[in-house]
């Protein structure tokens, strides 16, 4: 997803990474693309605040019916007393997808590997709720082309994670043993209150009823036994927090859709504090961003022609796999 630049091109954007996965989305935001109106009431908001899922969501929130007609959500944000403005000022796009862990798990499955046996101590950054810390609680089925492959006990009838598979996956034999769990952000959500998980809900596509209902099976899953989640810029708390899950077994620093959201200068400092904390052995690094979020990253993969909308998976700064967005599916790089 483009951030950070011109608003319409912002939505453009959008648009074609919601095409195929949210008709209403897609058509929002090609719309607005040509409002400028709209993009001139957006103008007015900060940078970072354009975001179209989160104008989109705070709509929702106060009223705007999804799926529903670009006319309802125009009137609103032009007819808007303030409301909807300040939902957009002091929220974010938590969105939380636990459904990426089934394109994460193959990749813990190889630090795993690499330390030998040893626990790992998972730190997540930009955590949120924190709910995609628990990738030992789910089941998982991923699809190949010489069949299924699943893992784990289903418990509950949303309790597994769908995923499609092309390419020399590693997929694991066993899930991962997970002796410390813990995270980063700016604004933590507490899975205990119910406001902050309303919010979470409604930043799921409008379209995705399966993914809502995900959602509370995760709610669910880390309310049992809540993570340790740390308030504070994950530029200035990372280093500490992965000292402190050293202890516990092999760290694993790893993030989905979240450096997205850094400022362009605050991204190149991640990712040189983060390749600092590798090389010195103090952790591994699995993330999955945008293809055009961490272009070190990317640039150690296959060009991705420009239509291409994929996140990229990384691990340890080289690029192992493309996957969708929302972890339906994962092409493993040779």
């Amino acid at each position: 997803m483009l951030l950070f630049d011109d608003i319409a091109a912002e939505y453009r954007d959008f648009a074609r990474y919601a095409e195929g996965d949210s008709p209403t989305f897609a058509d929002w935001s090609t719309r607005l693309a040509e409002d400028a109106e709209v993009i001139g009431w957006l103008a007015d908001l900060p940078p970072i605040k354009h975001q179209p899922n989160l104008v989109f969501a705070a709509a929702r929130l106060h009223g705007v019916a999804a799926p529903g007609p670009y006319s309802a959500l125009r009137e609103a944000l032009l007819g808007d007393e303030g409301t909807i403005r300040q939902t957009i000022l002091t929220h974010a796009t938590q969105t939380n997808e636990v459904g990426r862990l089934a394109t994460l798990v193959p990749a813990f499955s190889l630090v795993a590997a690499a330390a030998g046996g040893e626990p790992l101590a998972l730190l997540e950054v930009g955590a949120s709720a924190g709910l995609c810390l628990y990738p030992d609680r789910w089941a998982y089925a991923w699809q190949t082309d010489a069949g299924r492959v699943e893992l784990g006990e289903i418990v509950g009838p949303h309790g597994v994670l769908a995923c499609r598979v092309k390419g020399p996956a590693p997929l694991p034999v066993a899930l991962p043993e997970v002796a410390w769990r813990g995270g980063v952000d700016l604004h933590p959500l507490d899975v205990a209150d119910e406001h902050d998980m309303a919010w979470l809900e409604t930043l799921v596509w409008p379209e995705h009823d399966d993914r809502r209902a995900r959602l509370r099976h995760a709610v669910d899953v880390a309310r049992s036994d809540p993570p340790r989640i740390v308030a504070g810029d994950l530029l200035d708390e990372l280093p500490a927090l992965v000292e402190e899950a050293s202890a516990y077994g092999a760290v694993v620093v790893f993030h989905s859709a979240v450096v997205a959201y850094l400022e362009p200068a605050d991204r190149e400092r991640f990712d040189r504090l983060i390749r600092d904390l590798v090389a010195g052995g103090r952790c591994h690094w699995v993330g999955n961003e945008g293809k055009n979020v961490l272009p070190s990253v990317t640039a150690t993969g296959p060009a991705i022609p420009a239509d291409k909308q994929t996140f990229v998976l990384g691990l340890d700064g080289r690029a192992v796999a493309h996957t969708h967005g929302h972890g339906r599916s994962l092409r493993w790089l040779a």
